[in-house]
């Protein structure tokens, strides 16, 4: 049977079982489930059995046709499990409740500053520690009960091996908990007496051990069945671009989020106020980043499936402009209230997607001058395959080259790059994107800032 890498791909929108061959890379097979919150007492939470559930049956159906050699993870970030011997003492938070922010008024004096952690302060519970903080001083017996946090990669790595352990990318991802520069756990740790609770620390990649031997049994799975120790997702798009490229260059990580990570950008450029931070890389490296909820401001500003450069003529000739955010998830417009201004209604459908694209391509670029990206920029997900986007963003940034990835499983890819032996050197290669003639896009993206810098209105 043919050998392959298991992983699931947890994003905050969908949940995805991707079956890789264990030579090439090749994806193979695709499983995909919505990765819906629960509305229940004693607050939203993540659904962590019913992603279980779903894993083990479509571990089974790979396992009918593949023999499964490795299990990996990788996952959104802002999400851990908090466990009482082999259960979790707590429901997990869904990040993007604003509960966590009750509490803010004492957890923010015993916060890091920004210069420790490069973490800025986020609402709801983007702020693992905000939220970790939270669920101490509101649920201090259940808290108490905690034994293990688990960051979320690390949770499905250790309910298939038993083995705990933790790991940087997702620790280092606007928690508070990490110091990027020093490569050691904050000051918020040590403050509040933490520093128990974490697992010893294991590198992307590294193997947990073999599944245990009851699950093997239950899900049809070799004895031998190695299980990886998981990944932060926008840190799994950078693997193969820090393997195989010279620095510097950017790649743009698209799903719900739209992560950019600045590789050779300078770490004194960042800014809080802007939303930008430090990730640290698979390899224990800070990275530049800036991000904005793409994808989820997408999907409230567009009206079909599809556009095209005509679609987005009309929009430029109409003047109808979609002026950040959103979304009030982060990015350097979170405080802002979005809106359309111009002759909306005169818009169809296809041209609504059209300044759906348009809007999230001048906010990446603004973000991208933020972030003073240099070199060639990636992008990977679900943008990549948005012709409108690519075409503005290729505009708007003329003296950069973009490429648009043609594998659709950058997370993925990764996550499975970062086991030893399976470095597949042609995951970095991403098409290059034509410059393309569009009369009027100076001027409009011209009064666009304007408009988002207060001018004009």
């Amino acid at each position: 049977m043919q050998a392959i890498i298991v992983v699931l791909d947890i994003g905050k929108t969908n949940v995805k079982l991707c079956a890789l061959d264990a030579m090439t890379g090749t994806l193979l097979e695709s499983l995909r489930r919505s990765n819906d919150v629960i509305m229940a007492e004693p607050y939203p939470q993540a659904d962590i059995e019913g992603i279980w559930r779903w894993y083990c049956d479509g571990i089974v159906q790979l396992g009918r046709r593949y023999a499964v050699r490795f299990l990996t993870f990788t996952t959104h970030g802002a999400t851990a499990v908090c466990l009482a011997g082999h259960s979790p003492a707590l429901p997990v938070l869904d990040y993007e409740s604003d509960l966590c922010e009750q509490t803010s008024a004492d957890y923010d004096p015993v916060r890091p500053d920004y210069e420790e952690t490069l973490s800025p302060a986020l609402g709801c519970g983007l702020n693992l520690g905000r939220q970790l903080f939270w669920l101490a001083h509101t649920r201090p017996d259940d808290f108490a009960r905690v034994d293990t946090i688990l960051m979320y990669p690390q949770y499905w790595g250790w309910r298939l091996s038993g083995v705990a352990a933790s790991e940087v990318t997702s620790l280092g991802c606007h928690t508070d908990l990490w110091q990027p520069q020093r490569q050691r756990y904050s000051s918020l740790v040590e403050r509040l007496d933490w520093q128990g609770l974490f697992p010893p620390l294991l590198r992307a990649g590294e193997v947990l051990g073999p599944v245990l031997p009851e699950l093997a049994r239950e899900l049809g799975l070799p004895a031998d069945c190695q299980v990886i120790n998981g990944i932060h997702d926008s840190n799994a798009s950078l693997v193969p671009y820090l393997r195989h490229l010279e620095v510097p260059f950017t790649v743009i990580s698209t799903g719900t989020w739209t992560v950019m990570a600045g590789i050779g950008a300078p770490l004194q450029g960042l800014r809080e106020q802007d939303d930008m931070l430090a990730n640290v890389s698979a390899f224990g490296d800070p990275v530049p980043c800036i991000r904005f909820m793409g994808g989820r401001e997408w999907e409230l500003l567009r009206d079909a499936d599809d556009c095209d450069l005509a679609d987005l003529q009309r929009v430029l000739e109409q003047g109808v402009f979609a002026l950040p955010s959103f979304s009030s998830q982060g990015g350097p417009f979170r405080d802002r209230q979005g809106a359309v201004i111009g002759p909306a209604d005169s818009l169809n459908a296809r041209e609504r997607t059209a300044l759906a694209a348009l809007y999230c391509a001048q906010v990446t670029d603004y973000c991208l001058s933020r972030l003073q990206s240099a070199g060639d920029i990636f992008v990977e997900g679900s943008f990549a395959r948005n012709a409108v986007y690519l075409s503005v963003l290729q505009s708007l940034r003329p003296y950069q080259q973009v490429r648009a990835s043609e594998d659709s499983t950058g997370t993925t890819q990764g996550a499975a790059q970062v086991i030893p032996g399976c470095d597949w050197a042609g995951a970095a290669l991403a098409a290059p994107v034509e410059r393309p003639e569009m009369p009027g896009l100076a001027d409009y993206c011209h009064r666009w800032r304007e408009l988002v810098n207060g001018q004009g209105r």
